[in-house]
């Protein structure tokens, strides 16, 4: 089955690293469905029904976003207000409709990893700014994995840098 992966970057033409790997995933369409939240959605209105039931098409669903802020793009976090409601996504003997489902996030950081770390300038580790998307996949009953995290982005921005995170991006997804 292919993989759901949703791509909220709100300029996506001028990145660096979402794009490259948006570039990427559309060369294995069989693989991946990649749903780019800024391009479908350019005014913020979310097709709320659309988006529930594209979900329900997919067994395993990839939030990829740039780390804005310590934590995601506005649009995605609007997405999970919006989607993720009562009745559908939990709370009711018919909701749960992510129940089991694979969830995980693909993040670029402009910073090194180690800057996330405590003692170091940003305090806290990526997982620990994540919580609260395994939280609210926890609290949906979806089957929240591991995310991956390409860092350093602001510090290197050389064709061979980006390059270098294509073929790690992709093994994750397989091995997701």
């Amino acid at each position: 089955m292919k993989t759901l992966i949703i791509v909220t970057h709100p300029d996506i033409e001028n990145s660096l690293v979402n794009k490259r790997w948006v570039e990427e995933l559309n060369k294995y369409p069989e693989k991946f469905t990649v749903h780019q939240l800024y391009k479908v959605y350019p005014d913020g209105n979310i097709d709320v029904i659309a988006e529930q039931k594209m979900i329900e098409e997919y067994d395993k669903i990839v939030f990829q976003f740039p780390v804005y802020w310590h934590s995601c793009p506005s649009l995605l976090k609007k997405w999970i207000d919006d989607v993720l409601i009562y009745g559908w996504a939990y709370g009711s003997k018919s909701g749960y409709k992510m129940s089991e489902k694979k969830v995980t996030l693909a993040m670029s950081a402009g910073v090194d990893e180690y800057e996330y770390n405590p003692g170091e300038k940003y305090r806290y580790t990526l997982k620990d700014l994540t919580r609260p998307f395994d939280l609210t996949f926890e609290y949906v009953k979806a089957d929240y994995q591991p995310f991956f995290a390409y860092y350093g982005i602001e510090l290197d921005t050389s064709p061979e840098w980006i390059e270098k995170s294509v073929p790690l991006y992709l093994e994750f997804l397989e091995s997701f």
